[in-house]
Parts: structure tokens; sequence; C-alpha cells
């Protein structure tokens, strides 16, 4: 194995198996034909798995059933590192993650800052869909989750109900954090987010 390929190594064990990753995560060691050829060359060796264009992944083993399927959110996020567009949960499984919703989405599906789009990775397709709702730099998964929630809920149908919905399913430290992006939000939106704060006080 080369130099750089054993460094691309150390650094994928370093995070554990599950993790999907791209040539981007690794730019920092070598030139981008040295990193393609590394990654080219664990592939086939069998150390580290392709699992589509620019995509690969350190699979999880199980002892009966081999290499098993990786994680949607770890693939969302190395696509999100592939692009450079940010991915946030989409709207209809952040509502049912927050059990605002009892709808249990069917498609692997996310928000997204870019362009719309499906991408086929791992014999799954993933859904990226154009989101009109911010999806916010430096914040915790739960708190894009519960933006793409409200604009999912919608202006139109945030009432009273929803509002303490919200409030009973959103802790003290996420909220502390939209507050802070209200500005990066359409006003209804950070209206909403006012009204979740008194609601959640009272």
């Amino acid at each position: 194995m080369s130099a750089v390929g054993n460094r691309i190594m150390k650094r994928v064990a370093g995070k554990g198996r599950g993790w999907v990753f791209t040539p981007k995560h690794f730019a920092d060691l070598g030139t981008r034909a040295s990193i393609d050829m590394s990654l080219s060359r664990l592939a086939k060796s069998g150390e580290i798995r392709r699992i589509g264009r620019g995509l690969y992944d350190y699979p999880v083993r199980h002892d009966r059933l081999g290499d098993l399927t990786p994680d949607p959110g770890q693939v969302a996020r190395a696509l999100s590192a592939q692009s450079g567009a940010k991915l946030a949960a989409s709207g209809p499984a952040a509502a049912n993650s927050l059990g605002l919703s009892d709808q249990v989405p069917t498609k692997v599906a996310f928000a997204t800052s870019g362009k719309s789009a499906t991408k086929k990775t791992a014999g799954r397709s993933f859904s990226l869909k154009h989101s009109r709702a911010p999806v916010l730099d430096h914040v915790p998964d739960s708190v894009n989750g519960i933006v793409q929630a409200i604009a999912h809920v919608g202006k139109d149908n945030m009432d009273d109900d929803a509002i303490r919905r919200f409030a009973d399913r959103i802790g003290k430290d996420d909220l502390r954090r939209l507050n802070r992006a209200r500005p990066q939000m359409p006003g209804w939106m950070s209206d909403v987010v006012g009204k979740i704060e008194r609601a959640r006080g009272g």
C-alpha cells in the first residue's frame, strides 16, 4: 500500500465502520490523482467499498450477512460533502421524527440547499429536494430538522395546536439555536419560532 493509501486507511479506520466518504475527505493527504488511485486500490483489495460515483464506505460487517447496506444518513452527509450543498432531513421525515405526523416517508429523501436531484447509491435512490426553508450552518441535525418540519407544516396550518406540539417536542438548547438563526428565516417562520418559545415558557 502506498504512503497516501496508508494515511487514507488510517483516517477511515479512525472514523469507524459505517463511515461514508468521498475523495474530498482526503484532500489534505495528497494530489487528487494519488487519492483517487489509492481509493481505487483500497476498494479492489476489499479494505473499503465503492458504493457510487465518487462515494465509498467502510462497511459494517455482519457475521452471517456480510457487508451491510450503508446508513442513509451517512450517505446523505457524504453527498453533501461531494456537492458542497447543505442537507437536512426532509420536511415529512422531520415531522415524523418529532412525532408531529404519523406518516412514515416511503422514500429516502432529504432537503438540500442545492438543486433538486435524484441520486442512486448502494442500490438505493436518494431524492434531494431544494429547500425553500434555510438549511442552517453549524447546528445539530435536530435543529435543521425542526426548521424543515416547520416549513412542512406550513404557514396556513400553524395554529395554536401545532405551536403547542412543537413546543412540547423541542429542547431548550435547540430552541436557543433556533432563536439565534431567526434572521436567516422567512418572516413567518421567525414568528413561529417566537410563538414556540412563548408556548414553551408558558
